[in-house]
């Protein structure tokens, strides 16, 4: 579903499912005008066409035992899509990576890790990241505090339409 078809409506159930996935379909088509059924349409609709993608509950890092936040630049050796497809399948695998980007800049890839500490970073660096394939340059960077995490989408900036 093209950005462009999302009308005001649209962006209000996903700002109000951004800020509460738990709502139920009545309280959501109440918050976003809707009765109960176009609403539900709707959500079904934005769900199909992958705009809303999954309800996940956030949870705090530091209290389920995930004291380290380390940002990691990887370099690999070589740009052939067969290498970086086994790159990406490798990184996809490992759930101490939270997200990985293909970035341009210093590295190649950059990741987000998340452990316990620093000896469990250290291993993993060692154990783990190091024998991925065609890794040439690691470059960690500790987060010491987060300002923001990750955020709802600022749908706000999105082009206007009148609903119809």
């Amino acid at each position: 579903m093209p950005i462009r078809s999302l009308d005001n409506l649209d962006r209000r159930i996903l700002a109000a499912l951004q800020r509460d996935a738990r709502l139920t379909n009545v309280q959501l088509a109440d918050e976003v005008g809707l009765s109960p059924s176009p609403c539900l349409r709707r959500v079904r609709r934005l769900e199909a066409a992958g705009v809303i993608r999954g309800y996940h509950a956030e949870l705090g890092r530091s209290e389920t035992g995930f004291g380290l936040t380390v940002f990691v630049g990887i370099k690999v050796e070589r740009h052939h899509e067969e290498q970086a497809d086994a790159f990406r399948k490798a990184v996809q695998a490992l759930p101490e990576v939270i997200s990985a980007h293909l970035v341009s800049g210093e590295a190649d890839f950059l990741l987000q890790v998340v452990v316990p500490d620093l000896a469990a970073y250290e291993s993993f660096l060692t154990e783990t990241l190091l024998r991925l394939p065609w890794v040439s340059d690691i470059r960690s960077n500790f987060a010491i505090q987060t300002v923001k995490q990750a955020g709802p989408l600022p749908l706000q900036q999105l082009s206007r339409e009148e609903s119809p």
